[in-house]
């Protein structure tokens, strides 16, 4: 009979709950996104999608494996601008990256203070994440004509 994983720590609970949600929110805005793209970025759309629920579904995993009850998804969710064209959904798109990027480096910040025996799984989890992100937020501002500028630290503010 194994014993019970260890209780994380609270902020990294937090943490992870935090990146769980922007997860959910990034798969649900990836639904609108498809809804205004042309076919010759549809499989980007699905790629992104698909990357979102995987990641969702694993953290969701992680956090039942530690006995935490995984944030729901909301309903709906509020977009920045409304999104009625390609660039709104193209915005939408690098924007929910932008906040994934965010909260998964915040995992990175606060897995410190976690069991040692955890960390690696976890900040690999999350640098994986955080780097997804990057890159799919860089595409989207490619595809946008947004300028592309190398960010030293993705989800920095």
């Amino acid at each position: 009979m194994s014993s019970p994983a260890p209780a994380p720590h609270v902020a990294t609970v937090a943490a992870v709950q935090d990146a769980l949600a922007t997860e959910h929110a990034a798969v649900w805005a990836y639904g609108l996104v498809s809804a205004f793209v042309p076919s010759e970025l549809a499989d980007q759309v699905d790629e992104a999608a698909t990357a979102h629920r995987a990641r969702r579904d694993s953290t969701e995993r992680m956090l039942s494996d530690t006995n935490v009850e995984p944030v729901p998804a909301e309903p709906a969710y509020r977009t920045p601008s409304p999104v009625t064209d390609l660039a709104g959904a193209l915005m939408l798109a690098i924007t929910a990256e932008g906040d994934t990027a965010a909260a998964w480096r915040s995992v990175i910040e606060r897995s410190g203070v976690i069991e040692r025996s955890a960390q690696p799984r976890l900040r690999t989890t999350a640098l994986d994440a955080l780097v997804g992100a990057a890159v799919r937020a860089s595409r989207w501002r490619a595809a946008a004509g947004v300028p592309v500028h190398p960010v030293p630290f993705p989800g920095a503010p």
